[in-house]
């Protein structure tokens, strides 16, 4: 009976088996997939590629969208700088209004010199000359010393006080801090001037300096060291091997 049995079952399987290879479908492999994936990805990113891209071209802007509306600014005059003002107004108004194409008026009601751009201005940069050379002649220096602020793009302004930026000084102690910087006759201001290329205002206790970035630091040390009780042969001595120093780069 056993006998018997067995071909029949090994019959069945044998037919179930290739009724299920039948009714099974091939999977690929999804290594396969992904190799074919990146190599077409690299194939579109190579084409990509290869187009060149055209840039767009847009028409110039006119120079009224350039400019934008008219600025103004306004530069306040103290009681001690009227007359000064008055005396040299041609001299200040004369570089703003032809050189520059600005528009210049000295306001009698609010005390302060206006500045304001019109349609001849061509200069971005030109309103700001005009408000730092204004500046620098009412803090003190000469028309001839601020005009370099219009003519020259590497001169600042900077200015600080005594009691803030080096030591807090009082009464005579402060004197003879500012006496010390100016010296007898203004000998030892002249000297900082003519080796660090800058010029100096000084003001009670603010000191101001005009200059490039690199004159106005060496000229600022060698205040610092005067107002710090530095006798002035040192000073002129670290002034002028600085100078040397950075005129040899150069």
């Amino acid at each position: 009976m056993d006998i018997e049995k067995t071909p029949t079952v090994a019959a069945e399987v044998t037919g179930e088996s290739k009724d299920g290879a039948e009714a099974f479908t091939k999977v690929k492999s999804k290594k396969k997939n992904q190799k074919r994936k990146r190599e077409q990805d690299g194939v579109d990113m190579d084409t990509e590629e290869s187009v060149a891209i055209k840039r767009p071209q847009f028409p110039p802007i006119s120079g009224d969208k350039l400019r934008g509306p008219d600025e103004m600014r306004k530069i306040p005059v103290p009681a001690h700088r009227y007359t000064p003002l008055k005396e040299n107004w041609l001299k200040i108004f004369t570089p703003i209004v032809e050189n520059l194409q600005l528009q210049v008026r000295f306001n009698l009601k609010t005390r302060n010199v206006e500045i304001k751009t019109c349609k001849e201005t061509q200069e971005i940069s030109a309103l700001t000359k005009a408000a730092d050379f204004v500046k620098a002649f009412i803090l003190g220096f000469q028309v001839e010393d601020a005009m370099a602020l219009i003519r020259l793009d590497e001169l600042f302004l900077e200015s600080f006080d005594v009691t803030d930026a080096v030591k807090p000084l009082k009464g005579d102690h402060l004197s003879r801090a500012i006496g010390r910087i100016a010296g007898k006759g203004g000998k030892t201001k002249f000297t900082i001037e003519n080796v660090t290329k800058t010029r100096i205002v000084l003001a009670e206790t603010k000191i101001h300096i005009l200059g490039s970035f690199q004159n106005i630091k060496m000229a600022r040390t060698a205040i610092c060291n005067l107002i710090l009780g530095s006798p002035p042969s040192k000073v002129y001595g670290n002034i002028r091997a600085v100078a040397s120093r950075t005129a040899e780069r150069f």
